[in-house]
């Protein structure tokens, strides 16, 4: 078990999916998590983790894009705890229009949650933190590929280059920040996509499944701690090997 005891982190977009496993999983090995998102009460699973881990997991309300709720998170956090030891910028939406449809409102609708919430994420946190902190910031298998959706892709393209660069920035303070690139998971976010493209993606994955919220989580919470402390800079897929094999998967299964 990873021991977190003590340790304070920040979640974005923890009222489901993988930033409900995050939080969960975080406060299980003994940490405190700020869990954040956009509605002013938690949903419920949240409301009930808040009651189970008294005390480990406190919901405030936050939309990522706005710098004025950043810094009453960051003031909160400064009052209650004095300081910070991680971030998750987990908080993502995607649009699903390609190249010929999407429109320069798709793109920025989708870039001002997926990477400015992080930047700003970063630009507020930072400060609250010393060396042996951990920036994580959720990109996706898109990230690594040329998914269709192309707003969603940009963004989760322009989220490793602003990793790579906090990274780079951030390590002379003993910062660390890397990226984790989760493939197919059950998701809210992903019950809504096309049947076929499921299938697809089953089809490319060489686990032949999708994945799960706590299999993320679990990459998460190993990035978050010390057992990561020469570890920055790093694009982790977490995608069942989608991303590993550049189509070669769909050549070797058409010779079998």
């Amino acid at each position: 078990m990873i021991d977190m005891t003590d340790r304070i982190v920040v979640i974005t977009g923890a009222n489901g999916g993988q930033g409900l496993a995050e939080t969960l999983m975080f406060a299980r090995a003994g940490g405190v998590v700020i869990a954040t998102d956009l509605t002013a009460e938690p949903f419920p699973a949240v409301a009930e983790a808040v009651k189970e881990h008294a005390g480990r997991i406190v919901y405030r309300q936050l939309d990522v894009r706005l710098p004025q709720e950043w810094v009453a998170l960051t003031r909160f956090i400064r009052d209650e705890h004095g300081c910070l030891d991680g971030l998750v910028n987990n908080a993502g939406i995607t649009r699903r229009s390609r190249l010929l449809d999407a429109t320069p409102a798709d793109l920025a609708a989708v870039s001002e949650v997926n990477v400015t919430g992080a930047l700003l994420g970063m630009q507020a946190c930072v400060p609250l933190m010393s060396s042996g902190a951990s920036i994580v910031n959720v990109g996706s298998v898109a990230a690594l590929s040329g998914h269709y959706p192309v707003a969603y892709t940009a963004s989760k393209w322009a989220l490793r280059g602003l990793t790579i660069a906090a990274a780079t920035e951030l390590g002379p303070q003993g910062i660390r920040v890397n990226s984790v690139h989760p493939g197919f998971i059950e998701t809210p976010m992903t019950a809504g996509a096309n049947p076929a493209f499921r299938e697809a993606t089953i089809d490319e994955t060489p686990l032949g499944r999708t994945g799960t919220p706590e299999e993320v989580a679990a990459v998460v919470l190993f990035l978050l701690s010390p057992m990561a402390a020469f570890v920055t800079g790093v694009d982790l897929p977490v995608d069942g090997g989608q991303s590993s094999h550049g189509g070669a998967k769909s050549v070797s299964d058409a010779l079998r």
